[in-house]
């Protein structure tokens, strides 16, 4: 009897190749997009010229007026009350010991990616329930536009708005379906050419109308955000960091990885942010 692989699978060595596969997920967007970013552990308050002084023409020997006024205000952020974002993973130590691969390392690693997910999705489309962040969907006095994907008028019409703020925008955060509408455009003449035309020259990078694009899904379909990013202040208590729990869980031979996060999000000028959003949506 001649002795087979199949006949005897107890004899076979198993190789597992040194990789982990990870999930399919968006980039981070928000913080790598131009914020200004101010680093605080307790509550931040960032003054603001609300008016300046009405001004007009005087004469010579004329009476200058003395009624000049300012007024003031101030963007409040970080407050006593604004909650962290935060995580506890525990793991064998049989499980560092057996794996194929550094499983602590990747676990850190996979942890403070998940964590920094929640983050930058609570940048964007935070509600501010819960004394958590309000995000850029959701802060008030901002600009309203309409969206339309398949018709580009409606993006030049929200740099409308905003140069009709005195502001000029530097991002477009899109979600990705939408984006895909938008370049799907073509010319209506015969040329049959798409009216968004990718620059080879100019890198990876998309833009729409000058304007830089970040694509994400952390944004809803059928909703966009035109800003000018310099007017976007995000405090930042904690950048997502990890603790390692060597004693807490000790008497089961474990050990537990911690993740901690605590930022907060306010705008300089909510009219340099423009929300815009499809009919329906």
């Amino acid at each position: 009897m001649t002795e087979t692989t199949a006949a005897n699978p107890e004899l076979l060595q198993d190789q597992v190749a040194s990789l982990l596969v990870q999930p399919l997920e968006a980039a981070s967007v928000v913080l790598s997009s131009g914020p200004r970013i101010f680093d605080t552990s307790g509550v931040l308050r960032i003054p603001k010229l609300v008016s300046g002084a009405t001004v007009g023409w005087v004469g010579e020997s004329g009476l200058i007026p003395d009624d000049a006024d300012v007024d003031f205000d101030e963007l409040t952020l970080m407050p006593t009350d604004r909650k962290s974002i935060k995580t506890i993973l525990r793991y064998s130590n049989e499980l560092v010991r057996q794996s194929v691969i550094g499983i602590d390392a990747v676990l850190r690693a996979r942890l403070v990616k998940d964590v920094s997910d929640a983050l930058d999705t609570a940048l964007l489309t935070g509600t501010g329930s819960s004394d958590s962040i309000t995000g850029l969907l959701h802060q008030e006095n901002v600009t309203q536009g309409g969206f339309v994907p398949e018709d580009p008028d409606y993006l030049l019409d929200a740099i409308g708005l905003l140069n009709a703020q005195e502001v000029m925008p530097n991002r477009w955060f899109i979600n990705g379906s939408d984006f895909i509408r938008i370049r799907k455009v073509k010319e209506s003449d015969t040329s049959n050419k798409y009216v968004l035309e990718s620059d080879l020259t100019a890198g990876p990078t998309y833009r729409l109308f000058g304007i830089p694009v970040t694509v994400t899904n952390k944004l809803p379909e059928g909703t966009a955000i035109l800003a000018d990013m310099s007017n976007v202040a995000i405090a930042r208590d904690v950048a997502p960091s990890v603790t390692v729990l060597t004693e807490r869980y000790a008497e089961y031979d474990q050990v537990g990885l911690r993740v901690v996060t605590r930022y907060d999000l306010g705008l300089l000028h909510p009219e340099a942010v423009a929300v815009l959003v499809e009919p329906g949506s």
